[in-house]
């Protein structure tokens, strides 16, 4: 097998390691469908079936046999010390054990540099999913109404059997790069039990007993759907991993090191970088887009029907391609990158580093880009990265909540009782959104050149022959808010909120007038109806024949 895969990538210029990778992909797809048609009701053949396949991936083709001793014992880590401390600090004896263990093959990974793919890899997905566990598990062993809504929907309540949560470790399509799914998700996915959760598009009637027997019959038990969309997503990968290996080598970060690159004009040297921020991400748009294309074809992702009726299989998604490339916004660009691994950081950590009942704020964003600094490894460009992108959140933040409110309507939309028309996009908005995105991806393909470049003095160089422009431009905006920036943002938006509440109650004070009149030149005098009145009449002269009566049979 090894002599096939050298063969192979001596003739296409690849490394042998990547292109094993490649084909644990492709083969999870058909695999895939092995193990979505295992028998339900028989849900160890599943777990079973998972724990073989990542095996066979790890000993049979990357021949990882010490790094499959290292998740394993990780694993089996995780189970036991999650079944049996029931103390508080249970989560955080996991974190701890697991991201230490994660360090050590960081360490040695650096030591002995390797273009061999060894198991770092997959021992960080490992890492989010173990740590989530044990949170999931604490969680489970809190009282209901004490939890958050995301805490809530993935506590674990029934403690799992070993087979069960070693199925869920070496969840084999994802197991190698991911995505991390929670162990919710991941039974919910064997027993089916996700698919109950959302109401079909053709419900059964309790009216017709043979209609009720020809909907479920034609149901599958996964709906319809899934493998157009696995598809889909196995086509776009391969065109990315296209365009990677056409630019990729083209417009690569290491060229700004090179001594020609300071002699051409800044211009150039700007696009690019704008360049090699693309092509560098479409080498991770392809890998993410095929796992989760294989996960897709076991089942896990399904999120329900569309409108129209179509199935919408994208919870497993681990990006949002349109809002990275067009993001307006750096938030909107975390959100959308590497999305399991956010939230991994923002439920494991973002929210458990402070007090219960408290907010997080700056601090637990900078513990949170450390530890995602410490989860990548201990290249210096990873902390330089992630340290000043902590700096160009703050800088978002701070545009969001002075600079953004200037060019929105002043007001609140209207009651719908004043009669006052909804405000429209303004032409200022529209402008703002683009400026955001332009600058959003500008420094956002500045600050992670040290992310690919690793060497920490490579990476100052790098932004030095960039003339630090993602600086300049970061703490800049930082710097104006601190000098009374935001004091003054924040008196224009005032000013415009006064001048809009005065001139929309004039409008609302004239309508209501307008209103009175209308209602006032409407009105009648009021005639009681002929028929009552009649009806009163005979009434009075039915009584005075009655009394007339009376009174001649007394006499």
């Amino acid at each position: 097998m090894d002599a096939a895969f050298d063969k192979l990538a001596g003739l296409i210029g690849t490394g042998a390691g990547e292109l094993k990778l490649l084909a644990c992909f492709f083969v999870s797809y058909p695999l895939g469908s092995v193990f979505v048609r295992l028998p339900k009701d028989k849900p160890y053949l599943k777990h079973a079936f998972s724990v073989v396949v990542a095996a066979f991936f790890l000993l049979k083709v990357l021949k990882l046999y010490s790094g499959t001793t290292v998740v394993l014992l990780d694993s089996l880590f995780t189970y036991y010390v999650a079944k049996y401390m029931k103390s508080d600090k249970m989560p955080v004896v996991v974190f701890v054990a697991i991201m230490g263990h994660l360090l050590v093959s960081h360490v040695y990974r650096m030591q002995y540099p390797s273009d061999v793919v060894e198991i770092s890899g997959a021992q960080m997905v490992l890492t989010m999913k173990l740590t989530t566990f044990a949170w999931n598990v604490h969680d489970g062993r809190q009282p209901a109404e004490s939890l958050d809504k995301a805490p809530l929907e993935t506590r674990v309540t029934e403690f799992p059997s070993l087979l069960t949560f070693l199925g869920y470790s070496f969840y084999f399509p994802a197991f190698l790069i991911g995505p991390a799914c929670t162990y919710s998700d991941y039974i919910a996915m064997v027993d089916e039990t996700v698919y109950e959760e959302f109401k079909p598009p053709t419900p059964l009637s309790s009216d017709n007993e043979d209609d009720n027997a020809k909907t479920r019959k034609s149901r599958k038990r996964v709906p319809k759907g899934r493998k157009r969309v696995a598809y889909q997503k196995m086509i776009w990968g391969l065109v990315n991993f296209g365009l990677f290996a056409v630019f990729g080598s083209t417009y690569n970060y290491l060229h700004i090191l090179e001594d020609w690159w300071p002699r051409t004009p800044f211009w150039y040297r700007f696009l690019f970088t704008q360049a090699c921020g693309f092509f560098a991400r479409t080498k991770y748009y392809g890998a993410w887009l095929l796992t989760e294309g294989a996960c897709i074809f076991t089942g896990l992702g399904f999120n329900g029907w569309t409108p129209d009726g179509r199935t919408k299989w994208d919870k497993a998604a681990n990006l949002d391609i349109p809002n990275i490339e067009l993001a307006p916004s750096f938030k909107v660009l975390l959100d959308s990158w590497n999305i399991h691994t956010n939230t991994w950081l923002r439920n494991c950590v973002y929210k458990r580093v402070v007090p219960k009942g408290q907010k997080p704020g700056f601090v637990a964003s900078q513990v949170t880009f450390l530890t995602s600094a410490l989860w990548h490894g201990f290249y210096g460009g990873y902390y330089l990265t992630f340290f000043v992108g902590g700096f160009f959140s703050a800088a978002a933040k701070q545009s969001r909540a002075y600079l953004r409110p200037l060019v929105l309507p002043p007001l609140l939309p209207p009651k719908p009782d004043t009669k006052l028309p909804l405000p429209e996009p303004t032409f200022v908005k529209t402008l703002y959104d683009w400026a955001g995105t332009a600058v959003t991806i500008m420094i956002l393909n500045y600050i992670v050149a040290p992310f690919l470049i690793l060497n920490f003095w490579d990476s100052i160089e790098a932004w030095r022959r960039l003339n630090w422009y993602g600086h300049w431009m970061i703490f800049s905006w930082l710097a104006i808010g601190t000098l009374g920036g935001k004091t003054w943002l924040k008196k224009i938006s005032k000013q415009r909120i006064a001048q809009a509440s005065a001139k929309q109650a004039a409008e609302v004070k004239e309508i209501r007038t307008e209103s009175k009149k209308e209602r006032k030149d409407t009105e009648v005098t009021y005639i009681p109806p002929v028929d009552e009145a009649v009806k009163e009449v005979e009434a009075k002269v039915y009584q005075a024949v009655k009394q007339a009566e009376k009174k001649l049979q007394s006499t």
